[in-house]
């Protein structure tokens, strides 16, 4: 696991900010593969150095967001996928309890496509 919340996470504010340390936790403790890093000013979660998923607040609403990386493979009624051909987003209230199976379902599925050799690693 990376080092302690960097700057990203501290200058949001609350509710925004608990959700996405949460969201962060969730992420984290779903494979000991996962590593944290920073792409294009936001965390970015890798699975054995592959980009997987980030996390990031929407522009209009405010809202944290999970990004899938590989969203086109993942059928779930709350991802949406917008004008996007690859990634797909799943949007959290943060005013609200997160949908936990929700999400570790979506990030375990998403997981799958990169151990099952869906999604190619360079080992």
């Amino acid at each position: 696991m990376s080092a302690a919340p960097d700057n990203y996470y501290l200058n949001k504010e609350e509710p925004n900010k608990s959700c996405l340390l949460a969201l962060r936790s969730i992420i984290l403790a779903q494979d000991a593969n996962i590593t944290e890093t920073r792409k294009w000013g936001m965390p970015c979660f890798c699975f054995k150095k592959k980009m997987f998923c980030y996390l990031w607040t929407d522009k209009k609403t405010g809202e944290p967001y999970m990004l899938m990386v590989e969203g086109k493979y993942l059928d779930h009624p709350r991802l949406e996928e917008g004008d996007r051909s690859r990634m797909k987003v799943f949007r959290i209230n943060p005013n609200k309890d997160l949908p936990l199976k929700t999400i570790k379902g979506i990030l375990q599925k998403a997981l799958d496509l990169y151990r099952n050799g869906t999604i190619k690693i360079k080992e």
